[in-house]
């Protein structure tokens, strides 16, 4: 049977958080196969993304600034040592740390993965226009902004 000809409950269809999840995990899941292609995952794009727009940093700062989690960082940036795109240090002013830095094989590496990224993102989401594209990456963002004051401020209340 076609997924496509599934009749979905008019109450279900009509839920914006349940069709932001079911698209959100269908982009993602189009976005990792791109990624899987070139044997890397959305945490090595993350790192060297970061890397480039911020300069060197700790472990413990990538993985604030990426969202991902500490054990996951140090799973990602062993494999981009391994590759080449990173390297590890230990800071000079505080030897309980290491300082990543994006290598050049880094850089054309994350211009590779940025390519792939692109081109899945643009099949994804190929039926809307650049102005629904933009409009929609707007609002999500405002939703993001939305949802990370009400935990900072669900934070400050315990």
């Amino acid at each position: 049977m076609d997924p496509t000809d599934i009749e979905i409950a008019p109450l279900l269809d009509a839920q914006p958080s349940r069709l932001l999840s079911q698209v959100a995990l269908m982009v993602t899941r189009s976005t990792a196969q791109a990624l899987e292609r070139l044997d890397a995952h959305r945490n090595h794009f993350a790192v060297l993304a970061t890397l480039q727009a911020f300069g060197p940093q700790s472990q413990a700062e990538l993985s604030r600034r990426t969202g991902v989690d500490r054990s996951d960082i140090v799973a990602a940036i062993d494999q981009l040592e391994r590759d080449k795109t990173v390297s590890r240090a230990v800071d000079p002013t505080d030897r309980r740390q290491n300082i990543i830095t994006l290598t050049s094989v880094g850089e054309a590496r994350l211009e590779e993965l940025a390519g792939a990224l692109e081109r899945a993102q643009a099949a994804a989401f190929a039926p809307l226009s650049q102005t629904e594209m933009s409009d929609l990456v707007s609002m999500l963002g405002r939703l993001r902004e939305h949802h990370r004051r009400r935990v900072g401020d669900d934070a400050g209340t315990s």
